[in-house]
């Protein structure tokens, strides 16, 4: 009998545990009291393979799938009432839905479930409820929902939709995708407190479709505004979607009435998408369009727009009918320059007939623009080699004049400045001799250019006759060595070859008074050039110390250059890069260029033989500190640069000396800048006011004459310290200043003053009315 009860006892017990574990199914559970389960108890999940039907409950019409839940604080049942009561991070899941809450509420008889957050010790509301369905979330101040008709209730809801946010006082969810609305806000500002917003008494969300108001207003920091609607349709469709582009209409004094930039939208990728669009006039004009757009992140993006349009002005019977055919052609693409950082292609096209925005009666920016540039280009270098490469095309169109340029293709291939016979000089062991030649440098630079100028009606016209090309070449080598121990000898030569397909041949005009192109000769043609330098460095110091005085010392540096520059007259006839020609009416001759056309330029004329000089001096002193505890000397720059320069060209039979330039510059309370400057003519001017081949120390005892000067004093104030904290506010208020930073006005804003003051004065010669003035 004992073991008969202890039996029974135990029976009772598994029975209760049963019930417990199969409460998601309970719908009349009879004569049972509360249960209060904690997590220690760690409840176990209702076991999947166990059949409803097989324990007589009452069980009827069973949910589709099993409900899962789980609180961190306590789960409270109440059997006989058949509701679950959850405490602390509770969390439900219901096929593909899912609700958190600090207090969720499940009642297995009315198959619902309520959700609502709870108040902390400080009265602050938490664990508002989090409600997600599929790929659609929300949070809400209350939630009420039934697990049959998935229908439910939810108050103070804050959700996104599309692009938008819609923040409502109650919503209710009729169906998996639809949701009415009362006292609801739309809008596209992400924070809880939106500054604008369109307010509706009532809306309907269709999701991933539409959303519809009724009457609307618009609100702006939560005050209405006049602005009313008498109904509101948002489209919110997510993903990628194809569709009609609704055309604008408006009205043309010379085109009619017109429908324009109407057409479909395609998304055709991850990567790129379409728009093709037209134009409509009631007068017989019509243009087409396209757009497409691409990207591939974290290698490149841009955008292709293409246009064509026939306007058609007046009737044809009229004589100032007109029907222009107009297109034009935009490309923009970059390439990201962590993609291909050896390889990059980028383009920018803007190109089409001129017309296409004097005709158009739509107002567009480029109508103000006066000229269209485009530039396509490909460059490459070699990791670890002096190798560069690149090749671009490039177009230039003038609205006014109607000239186009285009350079197709413009190529550049470099080597930059390697040392070839470093360490291989096998002629001499003489320390000088090795140094120069390991010293001794080449780089090559070479440029290819094809170029076609024309006027945009006759730009195929003669492309042959138009079209100017060439090839040219530049080699410069230099070297430098230490002489004298002090001075340092830079020696150079720059060499210089150009490939031409033709030469002209000119000749003087008696019709014109003037030389004139006679004849192009098409034929290969190489011209040569070069120039040769060397250069004579040192720098001179000087110090003079103080003691027992306020400034310690004084330091004085000069840096003295002396160059020589020789370039040949290449208009020799013995080169033949020049030819003989009349230039006047009197019977002169001149010299003109054969390469005077060329695009490359050609050989220069004149010979060179200049001796340049220049010194440039430094001047700074130290000073003891004021304070004893220190014992660094302070620097002061009393002139930065002093420097004084001029030339004298061999080659000439007069004249030969240059102006002499000085040039100064230093820092004042290191605060102001000061710099100024000045140009000396030595030589005398005549009665005329003509430069005549008389120096001025000789004639006037004086070094030459002061032409022009300038002066120019600036200082900036500015605060440029971002480095800022701030102990004002609370963490919470930081957060919102960092999520709306245009919201928040900072008055410590960095700032950057500059102030300057320039005068010139120049005086280039003197006329004969103004000698009586001057002694």
């Amino acid at each position: 009998m004992i073991l008969h009860r202890r039996a029974a006892t135990c029976l009772r017990i598994l029975l209760v545990f049963s019930v417990i574990t199969l409460s998601p199914y309970i719908l009349n559970a009879k004569n049972s009291d509360w249960l209060y389960i904690s997590p220690e108890m760690h409840l176990s999940e209702p076991d999947t393979n166990i059949v409803p039907d097989t324990i007589k409950t009452g069980l009827s019409n069973d949910l589709k799938s099993k409900v899962e839940y789980n609180a961190k604080d306590s789960m409270l049942f109440d059997i006989e009432n058949e509701k679950v009561y959850l405490f602390g991070d509770a969390i439900v899941k219901y096929e593909a839905i899912t609700l958190k809450a600090a207090y969720i509420e499940v009642d297995w008889t009315k198959r619902t479930v309520y959700a609502t957050g709870v108040k902390d010790s400080t009265g602050k509301e938490i664990g508002s409820p989090e409600f997600s369905d599929g790929g659609e979330s929300f949070t809400a101040k209350t939630i009420t929902y039934n697990f049959d008709s998935e229908k439910g209730r939810i108050t103070e809801v804050y959700t996104q939709e599309g692009g938008g946010y819609i923040l409502a006082s109650t919503t209710k969810k009729i169906d998996e995708t639809s949701y009415y609305i009362k006292s609801g806000r739309y809008t596209t500002c992400n924070l809880p407190e939106p500054h604008y917003s369109i307010n509706s008494n009532k809306l309907k969300v269709i999701q991933n479709k539409k959303i519809v108001t009724g009457p609307a207003y618009l609100t702006i920091a939560d005050v209405p505004t006049p602005l009313v609607i008498p109904f509101g349709f948002f489209p919110n469709k997510s993903g990628r979607n194809n569709g009609i582009i609704i055309p604008t209409y408006g009205e043309s004094t010379a085109l009619g009435f017109y429908l324009r930039d109407g057409g479909y939208y395609f998304g055709l990728g991850d990567y790129f998408d379409m728009a093709l669009t037209g134009d409509i006039y009631s007068l017989g004009s019509w243009g087409s369009g396209s757009i497409i757009n691409y990207a591939n992140r974290y290698k490149y993006n841009g955008s292709l727009n293409l246009t064509y349009k026939q306007i058609r002005t007046s009737d044809r019977e009229l004589p100032d009918f007109a029907l222009n055919k107009e297109f034009f052609i935009r490309w923009n693409h970059k390439q990201d320059p962590k993609a291909r950082p050896n390889s990059i292609f980028s383009a920018q096209v803007n190109a089409g007939t001129i017309d296409n925005f004097t005709v158009d009666p739509q107002p567009d920016i480029n109508y103000l623009r006066n000229e269209f540039r485009s530039s396509i280009s490909y460059s490459k270098s070699w990791p670890g080699k002096p190798y560069n490469f690149t090749i671009s095309a490039n177009h230039n169109q003038n609205s006014s004049s109607r000239v186009v340029n285009v350079t197709l293709p413009e190529a550049s291939f470099s080597i930059n400045r390697f040392n070839p016979l470093k360490g291989k000089d096998k002629i001499s062991g003489t320390k000088w001799h090795s140094k120069m030649v390991d010293n001794l440098g080449v780089s090559l630079r070479t440029n290819l250019r094809n170029q076609l100028q024309a006027t945009d009606s006759t730009l195929f016209d003669n492309i042959s006759d138009d079209m100017q090309n060439g090839l040219a070449f530049t080699v410069p080598i230099s070297t430098s060595l230490k002489v004298f121990k002090h001075f340092t000898l830079s020696p150079s030569v720059t060499y210089n070859e150009r490939w031409y397909l033709s030469t002209i041949r000119r000749g003087y005009s008696s019709t014109d008074n003037q030389i004139v192109t006679l004849d192009t000769v098409r034929q290969f043609t190489t011209q040569r050039d070069f120039i040769t330098s060397a250069s004579l460095n040192t720098r001179v110091y000087g110090l003079k110390q103080f003691k027992g005085k306020k400034i310690a010392a004084v330091r004085h540096v000069m840096s003295h250059t002396l160059s020589f520059n020789y370039r040949p007259d290449f208009s020799e006839p013995k080169y033949g890069y020049y030819g003989i020609t009349q230039i006047n009416a009197e019977g002169d001759q001149g010299t003109y260029s054969l390469f005077q056309n060329g695009i490359l330029g050609g050989p220069p004329s004149g010979k060179l033989g200049s001796l340049a000089y220049s010194i440039d001096n430094n001047l700074e002193m130290k000073v003891k500190p004021k304070s004893d505890t220190i014992t660094d000397l302070k620097k002061i720059k009393i002139l930065e640069s002093l420097r004084f320069s001029t030339s004298y060209n061999l080659a000439l039979d007069s004249l030969n000396l240059s102006n002499i330039r000085i040039d100064g510059r230093t820092t004042l309370f290191n605060r102001a800048s000061l710099s100024f400057g000045g140009v000396v003519n030595p030589y005398v001017l005549d009665t005329l006011g003509r430069t005549i081949n008389t120096f001025e120390l000789s004639e006037n005892n004086r070094l030459g004459r002061l032409t022009s000067a300038n002066v120019s004093l600036g200082f900036s104030l500015k605060n440029i310290n971002t480095d800022r904290k701030s102990n004002a506010g609370t963490q919470a208020e930081l957060d919102q200043i960092n999520a709306d930073p245009f919201g928040y006005v900072d008055f410590s804003v960095p700032y950057n003053l500059g102030v300057s003051y320039s005068m010139t004065y120049t005086k280039s010669g003197l006329n004969p009315s103004a000698l009586n003035q001057f002694v």
